[in-house]
Formats: C-alpha cells, structure tokens, sequence
C-alpha cells in the first residue's frame, strides 16, 4: 500500500452512537469471557498461569472497531502475554481460545500456548514466544518486509526492554505503516512505573522522532489520536493508553476494589434496557463455550 493510497478516517472519528454500541459490545464480550476465566480458575478447570484483561478492554475494542470502519481488513496484529481481549477484538476464535485456556490440542496454539502466547494465523493474529516484548522487532521486521498496516501491542513494563525500543526506532526510520500501543496499567507485575523509571512512552517515542500520544483508554480520546494523523498507517505512531488491570497478574484474584473500571463507566452512556440485553447475550455465548468444552475437555 503506498503512501497516497493510506486509508483516513473521515467522518468516524465522532463518537456517535452507532459507534459507541459496536466499542461496547465488543469490549462487554471481552468482559464476559475474563470473568468466565476468572471462574474456571477458581474451580481448578483451568491450570495454567493466565493472563486476564478485564479492565484493558477498550483499547483492543476501538482500534479494531476503528479499522473495520475504514475498511482496513488486511492487517497483521501483535499481542502481549495480556491478549484475551485483543485476541477476542480482532477476529480470534473464542472456541479455540477457551480450548487453548484448558490445554486442549484444538486450542489455538495446538494447547502448547497457554494464556500467554495465543494467536490466530487464519486472523492475522500473533502472539510472542513468552520473552516480554520480543514480538515487537518481530512485529516490524513483517511490517519492514511486507509493509502491511500492523498494530503492535505491548504493556509499559515490557516496552522498556533495549530490544523494543530498538525497533520503535527502527519502525521510524524506515517510516513502516505501524502502530504501537502500549497498554499501561502502570504495573510490572506489582511495580509502579514510578519505581522503575522517570519517562514516559510517548517521550521516547517523540524522541525518534515518530508521532506519539499518550491519552486514557476512553475511545473518545483513542480516536481522537487517529484523527490526528495524515492518514491511518501513512506514518508510524505510538499510543500509550493508560487503563487498568482489574484482576491479579496471573491468576484470580482481585488487587483492590477501588480500580478504575473503564467498562462500567462506559456503559452508562446507554440505557439500561439496551446494556441489560447486550449483557445477557454477550454472557450466554460465552457460558455456552465454556460448558461445551469444559465436557470434553476436563476430567
């Protein structure tokens, strides 16, 4: 894709109702599936270490809404150990995904993969090999080498390896069509950003001299930042999203009830009757797949 022929964004960036639903729904199906997961470990049906989202939803949910609305439907996405919910946004199997969860071979990393390095060929998707941040000079050798529009998605803890910044600079250098979003729930495991450094993202990101952006995880403000832009992927650009983990690093557990919960705030842009069916809907698909597996799968 050449530089004129960059896809913008006209007239979507507002974010109307129609919009707004299609972001809702999809993160309320993301939300559903965690709290399932949150559940089967509590029950012991899932044994290995998990990686749950809830509460990292949005970022995920706008960005895949965003493309679809420009008709960007060849693209390749980069998911960090936390990726239920990217997985889920951009056209993962949930089927495979619960099946991965319960260390079945029909899972989509063959039950080999775990939570943490799941991904989808048949979606474009890839998951990183367990080294924290290594998908990222992953990420933009494919995009350096086929120059498909590729988002790369990463938390603020694994962002900080020499070898993701390394490929920030390499990715603007060479002008590649792709898109970093770090999702910065301030937390390296339980290590604030303010123990482990004095920068921020988007500063290093600006540094190399690539547009950069550094906004909370309200769609508002994420479309806002695509807005901002030349064209989609004409350039490369970093967003840092702050948002927030609700449940443990791994595991089920809560760390405070007093977080932050961007799904709950969201939701009540609509009205009740609306939330309370897309609630209802999104939570019975998921407790189907769930039991229809859980039958096969766990003994």
């Amino acid at each position: 894709m050449d530089e004129g022929s960059r896809p913008s964004l006209p007239g979507i960036m507002k974010l109307d109702n129609i919009l707004a639903r299609r972001i809702f729904e999809r993160a309320d199906l993301c939300r559903a599936f965690e709290e399932a997961a949150f559940r089967q470990i509590q029950h012991g049906n899932i044994r290995i270490p998990t990686y749950l989202s809830a509460g990292q939803e949005y970022a995920p949910a706008t960005l895949s809404v965003a493309l679809e609305t420009a008709g960007i439907r060849q693209r390749q996405i980069f998911i960090q150990h936390r990726g239920h919910s990217t997985y889920l946004c951009f056209g993962g199997d949930i089927d495979e995904l619960t099946l991965e969860l319960l260390g079945d071979p029909r899972g989509c990393a063959y039950g080999m993969g775990g939570s943490a390095s799941i991904h989808s060929v048949a979606a474009n998707i890839y998951g990183h090999d367990g080294l924290m941040g290594s998908h990222g000079p992953i990420a933009v050798g494919m995009c350096y080498a086929n120059r498909v529009p590729t988002i790369c998605f990463v938390g603020d803890a694994a962002a900080e390896e020499d070898y993701f910044l390394g490929a920030i600079g390499w990715a603007s250098t060479k002008r590649l069509p792709i898109i970093f979003v770090v999702e910065d729930n301030n937390l390296s495991i339980l290590t604030e950003k303010k123990v482990r450094r004095n920068w921020e993202m988007d500063e290093v990101a600006r540094g190399f001299r690539m547009k950069a952006f550094d906004v909370d995880d309200d769609p508002e403000q994420i479309l806002a930042c695509l807005d901002a832009t030349t064209g989609l992927f004409a350039e490369p650009m970093l967003l840092n999203i702050r948002t927030n983990r609700l449940f443990w690093h791994a595991g089920a557990g809560i760390d405070s009830t007093e977080t932050f919960d961007r799904h709950r705030a969201f939701a009540v842009r609509f009205e009740p009757a609306y939330r309370a069916d897309v609630q209802q809907r999104q939570r019975e698909t998921v407790e189907k797949t769930w039991q229809r597996h859980l039958q096969s799968c766990v003994k």
